[in-house]
């Protein structure tokens, strides 16, 4: 603190200044948190920490109103029954793709699957996940909403149509999915894309392979059993092609009565069980799955695909890798 200065003789002023209090740093300290002759705590008095805390209470009241009023205005302009932007004008948009199961937990496997026949713990790996992934349909599917549908019973509005597995033939959990033998099998299913409807094939196309032509064209017993989005399964190559030549499916389609899918409460997409018969073992092969309606758009290529799955299959039948490692590059056998 100073004083008002004095003018001396030769002109210059002078000013008196107190001696700064010679205080531990303990002191300064407790003045820091609370100065008694000031009555101020952290260097405000009670009544600029009143008016502190009072503008950012208001700030911060504003501020969450706002944020309300903008969270409200987006919920009502969405509903909990169906997406606000559907087919063309989603970003799905409306070509449905297709999965399979099972997949390896361990994404450096990526879509291959591999076992040993003669080694039960490579077996039940596969086994496990086919099984998490049939739990939803093994539950009770009766009671609620759930109805037996066919081509003559559609569901109503709020039913959802029940997903035998029954139907999966040769590929059920009693016979391990098949990974007990060189015949494992994998599921299908289509992407569920809101208020998609197939566009069948109800007689065969050029394009489609022989097996599936002879199915659509002499085993279909009437018009409505061809409301089906179809199903085949094929080796990429010639390779592929001639180490697996069979395949069985259980159903052979997506039936059509699954379909629009509406999100209405205990849907399951329909699953089609394909079971790869006789796989040449110690050989890796690659097979493309692909689905076959009107409005099922498809490309191939291994950057670009739609309206298909690509996968890798190879079942072992001993410990040992042949020499040179056919088993794991195809390309060098051929």
């Amino acid at each position: 603190m100073a004083f008002d200065g004095k003018e001396s003789d030769n002109g210059v002023v002078e000013f008196q200044f107190y001696r700064p209090e010679n205080r531990s740093k303990w002191e300064n300290i407790q003045k820091a948190i609370y100065d008694k002759p000031s009555g101020q705590c952290f260097g405000r008095t009670p009544k600029n920490w009143g008016q502190l805390l009072g503008f950012y209470m208001i700030f911060y009241i504003v501020l969450i109103a706002l944020f309300a009023i903008c969270m409200q205005g987006l919920f009502f302009t969405l509903s909990e029954k169906e997406p606000r932007w559907k087919l063309d004008d989603s970003l799905i948009g409306m070509n449905p793709g297709l999965g399979f199961k099972p997949i390896s937990p361990k994404t450096e496997e990526g879509s291959l699957i591999w076992y040993n026949i003669t080694d039960p713990s490579t077996i039940t790996k596969w086994v496990k996940l086919m099984d998490e992934f049939l739990k939803p349909y093994k539950t009770n599917q009766t009671g609620e909403n759930f109805v037996n549908c066919d081509f003559g019973k559609l569901p109503k509005s709020d039913e959802v149509c029940v997903v035998p597995i029954q139907q999966l033939g040769q590929c059920n959990p009693d016979r391990h999915y098949g990974y007990h033998s060189s015949s494992p099998c994998v599921f299908l299913k289509l992407n569920r894309i809101f208020d998609w409807e197939p566009e069948f094939y109800n007689s065969s196309v050029e394009s489609m392979p022989d097996d599936l032509k002879y199915h659509i064209d002499n085993a279909t017993k009437s018009h409505d059993d061809r409301k089906q989005i179809w199903v085949t399964c094929n080796g990429i190559d010639d390779f592929d092609k001639e180490n697996a030549k069979e395949f069985n499916y259980y159903p052979r389609g997506f039936a059509g009565y699954y379909y629009p899918y509406k999100h209405v409460k205990n849907y399951l997409s329909p699953i089609v069980a394909v079971e790869i018969v006789n796989i040449t073992p110690n050989v890796l092969v690659s097979i493309e799955c692909r689905a076959w309606a009107r409005n099922i758009f498809y490309e191939g290529g291994s950057l670009k695909k739609s309206g298909s799955v690509t996968f890798e299959i190879q079942v072992d039948s001993d410990y040992k890798l042949p020499e040179n490692n056919v088993t794991l590059y195809k390309t060098e056998v051929k």
